[in-house]
């Protein structure tokens, strides 16, 4: 008898336990029955110390005691990605509002997406990325977060194949990183509804579905090519300078300002404005629509390179936003 109400004592505390906006979407999803994603790790605070360190400063103290060699001598995981949310509403990729909210919050304006919810994500370097890149590497960073973050590390970063130690120390940061029903702006009817279903087994497939209607589980990522007439731009779209002076600072400084990782600086000076002005319609990697639309590659003693921007990460008006301020400036 005593077994028995023990088992009911546990089932009756797990039933009546109420999620709230504290609470971690992979909890919510694996109490539902969904099974956990195969880059799942528990938490682990002094292993995610040491990849949030591999993060920010491309290095750290390792197992054996010793301080890790630089995964990359050019790029750390920050200068392309945020870690913060970039979206006002994450079931949209829109390099619009995200620029609005960028400027808000002060995040810079960056090519890759935000290691915020990274882990809640179900596929990386998706659509294009695929397309363009379509080897074997590639295809298993699509469908293995493992995977991804030693793709990065190698080619985007430009930098060496990480231990098995680091993947893992940075997979446990990311996990500080996921989704909480607050991410998602439940509000407090939805969280009702999530605390009433919950208690249904019945519901557990319809619930799961609900709750995935509230974030983007992929990042979409789609390229476009230069105008066929840089001196024209992209035909029907008419650039706002106001917008395009928060592209250039949120953006552009945040590579190319006098600390920063590109060789090529940048200012608010008019030498700058009137260098960038004289290329745009040039058939140049510093013309504005073609760094952007198709970045840079590395060359032979020269590994740092510009990666481009996808669509939803700056789209054609955002380009002819920065080229009007640019212009504007240069004069």
């Amino acid at each position: 008898m005593m077994f028995i109400s023990l088992i009911w004592i546990t089932e009756r505390t797990r039933t009546l336990e109420i999620w709230n906006t504290s609470t971690p979407l992979q909890e919510v999803q694996a109490a539902l029955g969904e099974e956990r994603p195969e880059h799942y790790l528990p938490a682990m605070p002094d292993l995610a110390k040491m990849g949030e360190e591999l993060v920010k400063t491309g290095r750290t103290i390792g197992p054996d005691g010793k301080r890790s060699k630089y995964i990359s001598k050019h790029y750390v995981c920050t200068t392309c990605h945020n870690l913060e949310l970039e979206d006002p509403d994450l079931r949209i990729s829109d390099p619009e509002t995200r620029l609005t909210f960028a400027k808000e919050n002060n995040l810079p304006f960056l090519q890759g997406t935000t290691f915020k919810g990274i882990v809640n994500r179900e596929s990386w370097y998706n659509d294009d990325y695929v397309k363009k890149y379509g080897d074997e590497k590639i295809e298993r960073a699509h469908e293995n977060l493992r995977e991804s973050i030693q793709l990065c590390a190698i080619e985007c970063s430009q930098g060496r194949p990480m231990k098995d130690w680091e993947i893992e120390a940075v997979l446990a940061y990311y996990w500080t990183l996921q989704y909480t029903l607050e991410d998602l702006k439940l509000t407090e009817a939805n969280l009702q509804k999530l605390n009433t279903d919950k208690n249904d087994p019945a519901k557990n497939e319809s619930t799961q579905a609900w709750l995935r209607s509230f974030y983007n589980t992929i990042s979409p990522a789609h390229f476009y090519d230069a105008p066929p007439d840089k001196n024209v731009g992209y035909e029907g779209l008419v650039g706002d300078p106001a917008k395009g002076k928060d592209l250039y600072e949120l953006s552009c400084l945040h590579c190319h300002n006098a600390d920063g990782v590109s060789h090529y600086v940048l200012d608010n000076s008019s030498l700058s404005f009137r260098h960038l002005e004289r290329k745009i319609t040039k058939d140049s990697h510093f013309s504005l629509y073609q760094i952007i639309a198709y970045g840079t590659y590395s060359i032979p003693g020269h590994k740092p390179y510009m990666p481009h921007y996808p669509e939803e990460r700056m789209n054609k008006q955002q380009v002819e936003d920065l080229r009007a301020y640019v212009e504007m400036m240069a004069k």
